[in-house]
């Protein structure tokens, strides 16, 4: 073989290897029916002992934010065990006359506990909004919503429940888009939630090193006062615990358009390409637990070689000689990723069954269309987080929220 061929052969190997392990990772929960009992909720709920606030940092979300705050105040938890902090900049104007008008609407039905909190001053972004928050608060249990949220009435019974019972500090709960069939991408958006939180966050938490998600957060007072969040907790020895029951789950809407996606996953991949140039995992005790530290944080770098070398395999595949086994082995990644399509169909038939929603005609197809070309997605938005962040390009790009995952979904049975 020549030097070429043995380069593609070694990448073919490597993104087999990545593919199998993804798909590995995918179905960690269903692999064993011990994993699925620990993942579940509790069965039944302990009285109301523990306080809650409610941290809703908001930005240009007028359309949405009184919603999630009525949500919030319907839960089947007692209103003076919980308190909702709103945080919003100066300058948004619209989100604050609306939250405004919400605690105005609230106040002759003596409901008190509702607060906004306004600031002036920079960097633009969530984690500024939450630590300035943070600072008034008062109760034992923080936690943290998204402002397009719709949680589970029941989500601070089952958290009330997990802490009292298990003694842990951090509970991760399920998060789920809903809006499978609002567009070509959505059911693979809605998917890798699934997986993610359903499955990959469980086999994160078993092996102790786990990325925690951007919402329904709980921590306690006691914890977060300490150390922070994420892989610092990791570091501690800090047990999370990670609930999914599909009954449970906080609902939330896929981006309305590409360019939307592609700037929200820019976002995420920024994120992590931060914390791993922090270097903070490897003080982590255990190598498995830094070597998956490593890997998870620098998925978007993996993404972005994904991105590039596909257009050197279709060329080499139209317009390159190779032996037969150097082609065999090159195309050992693609027998993986229809694996992986496998893998994604049955998981959208158990989620759309789970939430009793309709599947369309069909779907499998469309499925099948747009596997491939949401790879691409990812690849983008994993090279343009590269980029960005190479060039220290730290400006926040909000995401778009039109409500489509409330009420009646797309696809909701009658």
């Amino acid at each position: 073989m020549s030097g070429f061929e043995i380069v593609l052969v070694i990448i073919s190997l490597l993104l087999l290897l990545q593919v199998s392990h993804s798909s590995y990772l995918m179905l960690y929960t269903w692999s064993e029916a011990k994993r699925r009992e620990q993942a579940r909720a509790p069965q039944t709920f302990a009285p109301a002992q523990k306080s809650f606030t409610v941290l809703l940092p908001a930005r240009n979300e007028e359309e949405v934010i009184q919603h999630t705050i009525e949500g919030v105040l319907e839960a089947n938890y007692p209103l003076e065990l919980m308190e909702v902090v709103v945080i919003c900049r100066i300058d948004d104007k619209g989100t604050i006359e609306k939250v405004q008008e919400k605690i105005a609407e609230l106040a002759p039905r003596g409901i008190q506990n509702v607060r906004l909190i306004v600031f002036q001053d920079t960097p633009i972004n969530k984690p500024h909004g939450l630590n300035i928050g943070y600072k008034y608060t008062q109760n034992d249990v923080i936690t943290i919503f998204d402002s397009e949220d719709q949680i589970h009435p029941d989500v601070f019974n089952v958290v009330n429940t997990v802490m009292i019972n298990e003694g842990v500090k951090v509970v991760q709960s399920g998060v789920q888009l809903m809006n499978f069939d609002s567009n070509w991408f959505s059911a693979l958006n809605v998917l890798e939630y699934f997986f993610w939180f359903k499955s990959r966050l469980h086999y994160h938490s078993d092996v102790g090193i786990i990325p925690l998600g951007g919402n329904t957060i709980f921590f306690t007072r006691e914890i977060l006062n300490i150390i922070g969040i994420g892989i610092r907790l990791s570091i501690m020895g800090e047990r999370i615990r990670v609930v999914y029951e599909d009954a449970y789950v906080t609902k939330e809407e896929t981006p309305p358009s590409i360019g939307q996606f592609i700037k929200q996953r820019t976002r995420w991949n920024q994120g992590f390409l931060q914390v791993l140039g922090q270097g903070v995992y490897w003080q982590l005790p255990k190598l498995g637990q830094r070597l998956l530290a490593f890997y998870t944080l620098s998925s978007p770098i993996l993404q972005s070689l994904n991105a590039l070398y596909v257009p050197l395999a279709l060329y080499t595949m139209f317009f390159t000689e190779m032996p037969p086994l150097v082609a065999m082995i090159l195309w050992l990644p693609a027998y993986m990723l229809i694996g992986q399509y496998v893998i994604n169909w049955v998981g959208l038939c158990d989620f759309v069954e789970a939430h009793n929603l309709k599947m369309p005609r069909l779907m499998w197809l469309r499925l099948l269309v747009s596997f491939y070309p949401f790879q691409v997605l990812l690849g983008i938005s994993a090279l343009r987080a590269v980029f960005r962040h190479l060039k220290k390009n730290n400006t926040w790009e909000k995401t778009k929220h039109v409500n489509a995952h409330r009420g009646s979904a797309t696809g909701a049975k009658a």
